[in-house]
């Protein structure tokens, strides 16, 4: 039922959001954002489905505790309060951070997941293009006066418990950036169909792109007349979209709606003739 509340998970008071009705769907945003931020892509799925919005550990509503921030860790508490809203089976689409706790919420909860859509999210720390990294490696405290004039602190500043936490949510993220991760072999473990999405001017490099598309199964072959050997996974790549744009990209409802619907015929599959 459309409404909003809390659920506490691990210690953590988790706030969230349910809009719409139909099937249900994870919407998990990016990193210091909040529901908030989401809200163009929430408002255009809540169309079609049940969305549930949760602002991640620390961000939006849901307050910071001593705890680090951890992919690994706020996937298990995302477990927790999806039983506790009573979903014991959804459709989970994440955006940049929140893609890369939807893969952990895939990988250590699979029974939970039917469809997943990962957009803008890596599954190693080597994906970003090599410039990234030392930028990423600066995110702290030191940052929050210059960033009291974007969108991202205007936000926070009107609905975190503490706005006072600002710059220690900075230096815990700038720490879970600074760590190296190599998810490979969960990649392989991924038995749902899987869509990932990305802009043509990502901060992820092609490659790596193409390879975790390659790890799931995909793009390994031709898919056949009859697409007898098609993929049960998609790859999207959005063309003049950069990283930073993807969560308000009108494109990327069109884009993963047919996927998250289910949808596996092509637009000419049923007429194909030769030529």
């Amino acid at each position: 039922m459309p409404g909003s509340g809390t659920a506490l998970a691990n210690g953590v008071n988790y706030y969230y959001e349910v809009h719409g009705r139909g099937e249900p769907l994870l919407l998990l945003h990016g990193g210091l954002g909040s529901i908030e931020l989401f809200t163009p892509g929430l408002t255009e799925f809540a169309k079609q489905r049940e969305v549930i919005a949760v602002d991640l550990y620390g961000h939006g509503r849901t307050e910071l505790t001593d705890r680090p921030i951890d992919y690994i860790d706020i996937a298990d508490d995302l477990a927790i309060l999806l039983k506790q809203l009573g979903y014991k089976k959804l459709d989970v689409l994440g955006y940049s951070m929140g893609g890369g706790i939807a893969f952990r919420l895939a990988v250590q909860h699979p029974e939970m997941v039917r469809r997943l859509v990962l957009v803008s999210a890596s599954y190693s720390q080597d994906g970003f293009y090599p410039e990234m990294l030392p930028m990423q490696a600066q995110v702290g405290a030191a940052m929050a006066d210059q960033m009291k004039q974007t969108p991202i602190y205007e936000t926070y500043a009107r609905i975190a418990p503490k706005v006072e936490d600002f710059p220690k949510l900075l230096d815990k993220m700038g720490e879970w950036m600074r760590r190296q991760y190599e998810w490979s072999d969960d990649v392989k473990k991924l038995d749902m169909p899987v869509m990932l999405v990305y802009g043509d001017s990502d901060m992820f490099r092609l490659e790596h792109i193409v390879r975790f598309y390659h790890l799931l199964g995909g793009g390994l072959k031709d898919a056949g007349w009859m697409r007898e050997n098609m993929s049960k996974n998609r790859l999207a790549i959005l063309p003049n979209v950069t990283h930073y744009e993807m969560g308000d990209c009108p494109a990327l409802i069109s884009t993963a709606f047919p996927f998250l619907n289910g949808e596996t015929g092509g637009p000419n599959s049923a007429s194909r003739s030769p030529h």
